[in-house]
């Protein structure tokens, strides 16, 4: 039986009409529904008014539905459940308790202090599908503004009024190399110091790099070779191995300074960045990003 276009069904109608089928009389759907009898008396008159139709059997106890009340309430037995389970979903949203974190790195050598974090993280947000993107391919800022990226984990800020750069921790760029380099015995490290040394970079744009936009070029030196290295792991332990030089954030390199296997020095008087997060403006306060901020700022304060 197909409700006239002007019918005007509300979720009201739905919650009533349940009512009516679980209490089977007026008065009891009346106090189920927090109403008195004589206005639901008035609701149900005026539902029926607008449909044309009768809902229930008068004077029947216990109340009975007509076909039009059944198929009303076939209705309500799919929509309200439905309903409420979206509320529970988007209340869940809304709290952080649930929904996506997709993260990218902006940063190769990030990745070393970021997984370590993300168990803990996993146990207190599990319904947070998280994902992680090391070091993407495509304009990063762009896919956060068009909600394919939830996060960047980025030293570059931009002053916009649609993203937001959450602080999250100051870190230094050190040379890293052999000990048996002669460098070795330098206090810190000079742009010219690089002129006769095989430089190991990631494979991206020299804009990108901090060794080359805030040491090299302002100097206007250029090392005498750069070679290209993937990953992080494989840069230092070409760094041990005498193959070159590189240029890093601390954390990266301190377990092979510990071992004694690379010795490390600051670029001049030191080339000092800062790490954001980077997030849709109206984003900025959700719960889980909040307390992914926490956890990083914690782990790098002891670096």
């Amino acid at each position: 039986m197909a409700v006239p276009n002007n019918s005007g069904l509300e979720i009201k109608h739905l919650k009533t009409i349940t009512a009516l089928a679980e209490q089977g009389t007026l008065a009891g759907a009346a106090l189920c529904l927090n109403l008195t009898q004589s206005a639901l008396s008035h609701q149900l008159k005026e539902l029926e008014t607008r449909l044309n139709l009768e809902l229930f059997l008068r004077k029947s106890r216990p109340l009975v539905l007509t076909a039009a009340g059944q198929q009303l309430l076939h209705l309500a037995r799919q929509v309200l459940p439905a309903l409420a389970q979206t509320e529970k979903q988007l209340q869940a949203l809304h709290s952080g308790e649930a929904g996506r974190l997709h993260l990218a790195l902006d940063c190769h050598s990030c990745i070393q202090w970021l997984l370590p974090l993300l168990p803990d993280f996993r146990r207190q947000w599990p319904g947070v599908d998280l994902e992680v993107e090391s070091v993407p391919g495509f304009d990063a800022l762009t896919a956060l503004l068009g909600g394919q990226l939830d996060l960047l984990l980025t030293s570059d800020v931009q002053a916009r009024g649609d993203l937001h750069f959450e602080p999250l921790f100051g870190f230094e760029l050190t040379l890293v190399m052999a000990p048996e380099s002669p460098l070795c015995h330098q206090a810190q490290i000079a742009p010219a110091d690089l002129l006769h040394q095989v430089l190991l970079v990631y494979p991206v744009e020299r804009a990108r790099m901090d060794v080359f936009s805030r040491f090299l070029q302002p100097a206007g030196v250029e090392p005498k070779r750069c070679k290209p290295v993937d990953n992080t792991s494989v840069m230092l332990q070409m760094a041990a191995a005498g193959l070159g030089v590189a240029a890093l954030p601390r954390w990266a390199s301190e377990e092979f300074v510990r071992q004694g296997l690379l010795e490390a020095r600051p670029l001049g008087q030191g080339v000092r960045r800062h790490m954001y997060g980077a997030v849709r403006a109206a984003d900025r306060d959700q719960p889980c990003l909040q307390s992914l901020f926490e956890r990083i700022r914690a782990k790098m304060a002891t670096q």
